[in-house]
């Protein structure tokens, strides 16, 4: 299979069993999208409610994005570019992805929150030729932001604003005449690059393919009850893999469902959404979660539509589990997975117990999982170890990183989470927490080691160690341990925070708490104790 050395892929035997399965079915996204407008083309495929309510018909969206296409390719942008898409949720997000898809060229998800570091690292590592952005989004402007990219990115050639362009060039000027035939991918092809949550730095590259994504599609679709009637709340940012794809706004539309975009998270905004729009469902983190079921005691809106709301991004804990139901007056689904592949979910016929106390089952029958020791040996069956995966839509490597692979997966090719957890007797999944030092901070990844690098270039520190604490809302937030150098200023809490702050990234990166202290704990084999800084962790923020 394609693409070779830049992403490793499923080997001949598993991509024909796949294939015999019906997994993988030979579908791509451009194409999907065609017979959706060819089967409904007058039904509401998408609506977009602010600053003025908008709406796409299949037809509409499906010509919009041939057209745009069009624009794009006239522009030079082919079949296996890349092209960095920073949008919100906004309809222009799914036109652009839709465009790309069917020129063949692979969307790299970046977030709204990132900055120049992430976006200058996507743009540059991924050699993208265009980078997509809105001219301001939550009073920062991107455009600005593009403008110090582009200094370093070479390969950069253009970049599409959706609104003001400034010095760049408007969307809405990109050519539009009527897409002809194009040159489109393959199903085994990849579709699209998306970020993984990494421990080391800067993220890395997730290759997803047309067949491996649609049918992970198409698996959640029928776990959750996705159908024409749908009407999907994209309350998180449209670029996660979990509002993408579990069920999400793709998932919604391959069903021929309505996905309405939501602009902000809070309960204000998207209850009133759910109101007027008849939402049926929606995805949600753990702290959004508790939020939404504090907020919905109030009683202000009719969330009567709401069907279900599936809870997933970071462990949810029982007891705020056992209170969604009653608040908001629908179904909970728990979600457990990874844009790396694997994803579980609890079961509408799951008995409530299992749904407040469990993540899932896995969507395939064909999800290989072992859970195992620190030796790669099985544990007995109940006893928590290391969750290692492979199957149909699970990824066999990262995109251009052959080191990391060789420490990321397995020889057989099960994909090492990161994640510990232990199986039920039903097979459902419990997650205990992270092996790895990655950071969940309320469904956003930290990777402690990107985030400590910039600190100890700060000419007052001699070592840092960023660890997470636990948090009622967030899950866990992050704690930078700092030791100054003894011959200079000792600078503050906050100025330690800004200096994060002024490299650029993004703000949910920036330390939650900083603690000034003498000597970090070590380990016996005299390695600094992530475990000890994290037990020695409450405490007053300093100054």
């Amino acid at each position: 299979m394609t693409p070779g050395v830049d992403a490793p892929t499923w080997p001949d035997e598993f991509a024909e069993r796949y294939r015999r399965a019906g997994h993988w079915r030979g579908e791509t996204f451009g194409g999907m999208l065609r017979e959706r407008a060819v089967a409904h083309p007058d039904r509401i495929a998408l609506v977009d409610p602010e600053p003025e309510r908008r709406t796409w018909t299949y037809r509409e969206l499906d010509e919009a994005a041939g057209r745009l296409a069009a624009g794009f390719a006239a522009r030079g942008i082919g079949r296996g570019d890349r092209v960095v898409v920073q949008l919100p949720n906004v309809g222009e997000f799914a036109e652009v992805v839709f465009a790309l898809f069917r020129i063949g060229a692979l969307p790299v998800f970046a977030l709204p929150a990132h900055r120049e570091t992430e976006i200058t690292h996507f743009c540059s590592f991924s050699e993208a030729v265009a980078y997509v952005i809105p001219d301001v989004h939550a009073g920062f402007d991107h455009r600005d932001l593009a403008t110090r990219v582009r200094r370093h990115s070479p390969a950069l050639r253009e970049v599409f604003v959706a609104g003001e362009p400034g010095p760049h060039t408007a969307l809405s000027e990109v050519p539009r005449d009527p897409a002809g035939p194009l040159p489109g991918p393959q199903p085994h092809e990849l579709a699209f690059l998306q970020l993984s949550g990494g421990t080391t730095g800067v993220s890395k590259l997730i290759p997803r393919t047309h067949d491996d994504y649609l049918y992970s599609l198409r698996g959640s679709n029928e776990i959750c009850g996705v159908d024409a009637d749908t009407r999907f709340l994209v309350v998180l940012p449209a670029a996660h893999n979990f509002p993408m794809s579990s069920p999400g706004w793709l998932g919604t539309l391959y069903a021929g469902g309505t996905v309405v975009l939501c602009p902000k998270p809070d309960p204000t905004t998207a209850f009133a959404l759910i109101e007027r729009e008849r939402a049926t469902m929606t995805g949600l983190v753990p702290p959004l979660a508790l939020l939404w079921t504090d907020s919905a005691a109030r009683g202000e809106r009719d969330l009567s539509s709401l069907e279900l709301v599936l809870v997933g991004g970071a462990k949810y804990s029982e007891q705020a589990a056992r209170r969604l139901e009653p608040a908001l007056g629908c179904k909970l689904m728990q979600v457990f997975g990874m844009a790396e592949g694997l994803v579980n979910y609890t079961r509408l016929d799951d008995d409530p117990e299992t749904v407040v106390t469990t993540q899932g089952l896995p969507i395939s029958p064909d999800d290989e999982v072992r859970i195992v020791d620190d030796s790669d040996r099985d544990v007995a069956e109940g006893e928590f170890g290391h969750l290692l995966t492979r199957g149909p839509y699970t990824i066999r490597g990262y995109w251009r990183a052959p080191e990391h692979n060789k420490s990321a997966f397995t020889e057989d090719g099960f994909y090492r989470t990161g994640d510990i957890v232990r199986r039920t007797p039903s097979g459902h999944l419990v997650v205990e927490g992270r092996a790895k030092d990655q950071i969940n901070r309320g469904g956003e990844k930290v990777a402690p080691e990107e985030i400590e690098n910039i600190i100890l270039a700060h000419p007052s520190v001699h070592d840092v160690s960023l660890v997470a604490v636990p948090d009622e809302y967030l899950g866990e937030r992050t704690l930078a341990h700092v030791i100054l150098r003894a011959d200079a200023e000792p600078p503050t809490a906050a100025q330690i925070k800004a200096f994060v702050r002024e490299r650029g990234v993004a703000a949910y990166k920036i330390p939650d708490l900083v603690r000034f202290v003498d000597a970090f704990p070590h380990t016996g084999v005299g390695k600094v104790s992530k475990k000890g800084l994290r037990s020695v962790a409450a405490f007053p923020e300093q100054p």
